[in-house]
């Protein structure tokens, strides 16, 4: 039996998962409200006690846990949580082996398990088989990772480069580059492709003079924390033209940054937009604007011809990819590690 868990500042998940079912289903799933508990080791602890009848016929073999923040020597700090989990500390609780996994490691590990009612098609094609896949997700933040087949089962690896420098491709996003350098010194990818980024792009296109502010959305943003629920509503709602245009411009620059991962890591094995942003904007991820940044690569445009594109919309991509990962740490599985959507 395997513990699994997606940990992040909002909700924990924790499930167990067996090697009989697979990562996709697992046998038990409870939601917890992150904030309402003083540190994971908490929430193990009611987890545990809740399903103390089940775990006494079994045997956990292991514990893994996805999570929201930078991992360094089995701890990690918790990105909008004041937790700091700590691996060793979690094994004392458990009894037996805990892996810490970057969130964004964690969704990339999911990748090959995910199954049709998963993901949405964006862009049909071929994807080689074997070849390497790229994971972008833009959340609050934005995440990167890959694939690469290991000879017998794909492989996730984690990346930070949502936080390379910010290329603009045409000359209306080198102005947002000119107006966000003297205001944030670095521009990264994630400054204008990510829930944070969002109100960057707002404020460009507010203070060039491009697009006028209506009262009542200035209202709202004056006094929100986030404004980027806003704005995404403006859009969507109330079709008001500068919440449109920031919008669009995202996910130009998204579709940019999707078919630089393709060129860096020669990802003919697919694209998977994963994160919270993209199952909200899929109408206008599938207006052209996303495709049409994404194939703007001149010399090497066919090379990206053929690469589908999908967007993950199922919530629990995290945790299937987390038990993807702990149940090969298990002896014997007895499902198939080598499947992939493709």
């Amino acid at each position: 039996m395997l513990l699994a868990g997606d940990i992040g500042g909002t909700k924990t998940i924790l499930a167990l998962f067996s090697q009989e079912k697979g990562p996709h289903h697992p046998l038990v799933l409870t939601r917890f409200e992150s904030d309402q508990y003083p540190s994971l080791e908490a929430i193990v602890k009611k987890f545990l006690a809740a399903n103390s009848a089940i775990l006494s016929a079994v045997t956990l073999g292991a514990a893994v846990f996805g999570i929201a923040g930078p991992i360094r020597k089995r701890r990690v700090q918790v990105t909008n949580l004041p937790w700091i989990i700590d691996a060793d500390s979690l094994e004392a609780v458990l009894g037996s082996k805990v892996v810490l996994l970057n969130d964004l490691e964690a969704i990339a590990n999911a990748i090959p398990y995910l199954v049709e009612e998963d993901v949405v098609l964006l862009r049909p094609g071929t994807a080689e088989d074997k070849k390497p896949i790229a994971v972008i997700a833009p959340g609050t933040g934005l995440g990167e990772a890959f694939l690469v087949w290991n000879g017998s089962h794909y492989q996730a690896l984690p990346s930070e480069g949502g936080h390379t420098d910010y290329a603009p491709a045409t000359p209306l996003e080198l102005e947002l580059l000119t107006f966000l350098q003297p205001r944030l010194g670095h521009v990264s990818y994630e400054r204008v492709c990510s829930g944070i980024g969002i109100p960057n792009i707002y404020a460009f296109l507010k203070e060039s003079g491009r697009y006028s502010e209506p009262p009542w959305l200035a209202e709202a943003l004056a006094g929100a924390e986030d404004q980027t629920p806003i704005i995404f509503n403006g859009a969507r709602e109330k079709e008001e033209p500068i919440c449109k245009a920031a919008i669009d411009l995202f996910i130009a620059i998204l579709g940019s940054e999707a078919g630089n991962l393709v060129l860096q890591l020669l990802a003919t094995g697919g694209v998977y937009l994963a994160g919270g942003i993209p199952p909200r904007i899929l109408p206008q991820l599938k207006t052209g604007l996303f495709e049409e940044a994404f194939l703007r690569k001149g010399r090497f445009t066919r090379l990206l011809e053929p690469v589908p594109i999908y967007v993950v919309t199922d919530p629990l991509a995290a945790l299937y990819g987390t038990a993807g990962y702990g149940l090969r740490l298990l002896p014997h599985p007895s499902y198939n590690t080598s499947t992939f959507l493709g």
